[in-house]
């Protein structure tokens, strides 16, 4: 399979991205601190993006760089720019829960061209490249290409999200508009972060909401959502790195989710 510079580097940071962040999984003495926004961070995120960002200085030297641990001011620059979150699911990480992933994203302009989402506890990997298509490595080390469902109705959907946090940020509507998806679709599961949405990219979850996400959170989904045949945009319908929110779908269920938040 031939890919472009661009990917070949988005995968090879997945590559440094899974190494590092394995190499301190489950170890007894992980090094867990508190940020001011009252989330955790563990040592694990801070060497991932170091090493990332030292790799991206010597081999694009004129792109940006946003990440979560050292610098998000270039999420919403022009231009070329990698956006990073090390490690996606944090919470998850230092409990042992193997449900998180290293997000490596290429923004230019207002276009996310590149993302690549390393899930190395659950020897699962997705990327995509604008134009190219979505793929996915199994647990098997096999590579096959995705697509999202065909599922026309909420009614006969699969739902995933991560929890009620967030969604009275929207009003009075938000939570009722959760209540409606966890009453009125075919199966409702937690899947929670990055995993809910690769998950629709895949065809095994039909939507997906997140009332609060960073750029970070989701730049790298983008390309993976859209390429599989998907859809993935903020609660306001708008385009995911400004919205603040994300919900992906596999495009034909979109309007109805959007229709019970505005």
């Amino acid at each position: 399979m031939t890919h472009s510079a661009d990917l070949e580097l988005a995968l090879r940071l997945a590559d440094v991205a899974a190494e590092i962040s394995m190499s301190r999984y489950r170890a007894s003495d992980l090094v867990i601190e508190t940020k001011p926004d009252a989330s955790p961070v563990t040592e694990a995120d801070k060497a991932v993006e170091r090493a990332l960002r030292d790799i991206l200085a010597q081999e694009r030297p004129d792109d940006l760089i946003a990440g979560e641990e050292f610098g998000s001011e270039h999420a919403h620059a022009a231009g070329r720019r990698w956006i990073i979150d090390p490690i996606d699911g944090t919470k998850n990480y230092l409990r042992g829960v193997p449900v998180w992933a290293n997000l490596i994203a290429l923004a230019i302009d207002d276009d996310i061209v590149v993302g690549v989402a390393e899930a190395p506890a659950m020897g699962r990997r997705w990327w995509a490249e604008k134009g190219c298509g979505a793929f996915t490595r199994d647990v098997n080390g096999e590579t096959r290409r995705i697509n999202v469902s065909r599922v026309q109705r909420l009614e006969d959907a699969s739902f995933s999200y991560s929890d009620s946090i967030g969604w009275d940020h929207y009003g009075d509507q938000g939570p009722i508009a959760l209540d409606h998806m966890l009453e009125h679709t075919w199966r409702a599961r937690a899947y929670g972060d990055f995993l809910s949405h690769v998950l629709v990219a895949e065809g095994a979850v039909d939507i997906a909401a997140e009332p609060q996400l960073a750029p970070w959170d989701v730049a790298a989904l983008v390309p993976i959502l859209l390429e599989a045949g998907g859809q993935m945009t903020g609660f306001d319908g708008k385009p995911c790195l400004t919205s603040g929110s994300g919900v992906s779908s596999n495009g034909l269920l979109h309007q109805s989710f959007l229709e019970l938040l505005n």
